[in-house]
């Protein structure tokens, strides 16, 4: 059954704290678990709620973020009235809402009556037909998607506080990382109507948020209530906070957790050859996907497609993204390796846990 939801994801000012890693691409397009990118799990989430239309949101950098999508054919969104539409910036200095103003033909066309906008850096699998639930059970005007933070880092994601009725009294965007106990998974359930209100107007108020101009100021007058996500959740706001959700990917409780349930996460499908481990390989606790060629030792690490760990070589603790190579005798330990980037023969690249190192695309060492 189709869903009564238009599925928004705003890639419109993300935080760009990935360094070189966003360099050439937007935070969205950003590998994660092996096989995936951080689009991969809102977009998913959506199909399996059954929401048949999706607008993507384009901020800049997003040429792998398209070669990536394609037609929406690999999340079913292939659909000739409904489905997958990408839609380009207008200007670099406007907020969302100015986009959502100039877009506003996509949301008119739609007959669809609510709107859920979500973010492209957040990784989990939320169930939307649930929050749209509690979003009418509530008669609420916005509901916000929101998550115990687990991790003693904190976030950038802005911080929510409410009732005991789960009526959200304050939240809180400061731009600056927040310490509350409760944080927005910035995913936004409203009715289609407000939503394009809070866009016309921004055409009078000048460069305008959604959150930051929109939701924020009006949580005192309107039905604002947050919806607790009990599931695994990563914001991906920084080199640290990237590092620590791919390694939580290792404990088979997340990956069953944050992959199956409530629905599987789909993503672009590559015909790759099953990982060849040769005589004298080692791997331990590592995420390996197809396409690898393993001679070496591989500890406690999350290697991507087409992999090459030579004879003695040795990656711990590291995220290797595609066609990377490890040469004969070297050493990698905390580091995140970018798409075909190389260490050379003996070579030794050391991080740490808190300051991963990092090693650009095709960069060779």
């Amino acid at each position: 059954m189709s869903s009564p939801l238009i599925g928004v994801i705003n890639l419109i000012g993300e935080p760009d704290a990935l360094g070189p890693i966003t360099s050439s691409r937007c935070l969205a397009s950003v590998p994660f678990g092996a096989r995936y990118r951080l689009i991969d799990f809102v977009l998913s989430g959506m199909v399996n709620s059954g929401i048949s239309k999706v607008a993507v949101f384009t901020d800049a950098n997003y040429r792998s973020l398209l070669d990536h999508l394609g037609s929406g054919r690999h999340w079913n969104l292939h659909l000739r009235e409904s489905g997958l539409f990408v839609l380009p910036p207008v200007s670099p200095k406007s907020g969302d809402l100015y986009h959502f103003n100039h877009h506003c033909d996509f949301f008119l066309r739609s007959k669809e009556p609510f709107v859920a906008v979500t973010r492209g850096h957040v990784v989990c699998n939320v169930d939307f037909a649930a929050v749209l639930a509690f979003h009418e059970e509530k008669n609420a005007d916005i509901t916000i998607v929101c998550t115990k933070r687990r991790d003693p880092r904190p976030y950038t994601a802005p911080a929510v506080e409410t009732d005991e009725t789960s009526r959200v009294v304050s939240l809180t965007v400061s731009g600056g990382q927040s310490d509350s106990r409760l944080v927005s998974m910035e995913i936004y359930v409203l009715r289609k109507s407000l939503l394009l209100e809070l866009a016309r107007a921004s055409q009078e108020a000048g460069p305008a948020r959604l959150v930051h101009d929109g939701i924020a100021p009006m949580v005192g007058e309107w039905k604002v209530y947050a919806y607790r996500h009990n599931g695994y959740t990563g914001i991906i706001d920084s080199i640290e906070h990237y590092f620590l959700h791919n390694m939580d990917l290792l404990e088979p409780d997340v990956w069953n957790e944050l992959f199956f349930h409530p629905g599987p996460i789909f993503t672009k499908i590559k015909d790759e050859p099953p990982t060849r481990f040769q005589a004298g390989a080692e791997v331990s606790r590592s995420l390996i996907a197809n396409g690898c060629v393993i001679e070496g030792t591989v500890e406690n690490s999350i290697l991507f497609r087409g992999v090459r760990v030579h004879k003695k070589a040795v990656v711990r603790n590291s995220i290797v993204m595609q066609n990377g190579e490890i040469g004969e005798s070297a050493v990698v330990d905390c580091a995140i390796l970018d798409k075909e980037a190389k260490v050379q023969q003996g070579r030794h690249v050391c991080g740490t846990e808190r300051r991963p190192l990092i090693v650009g695309k095709r960069q060779i060492i």
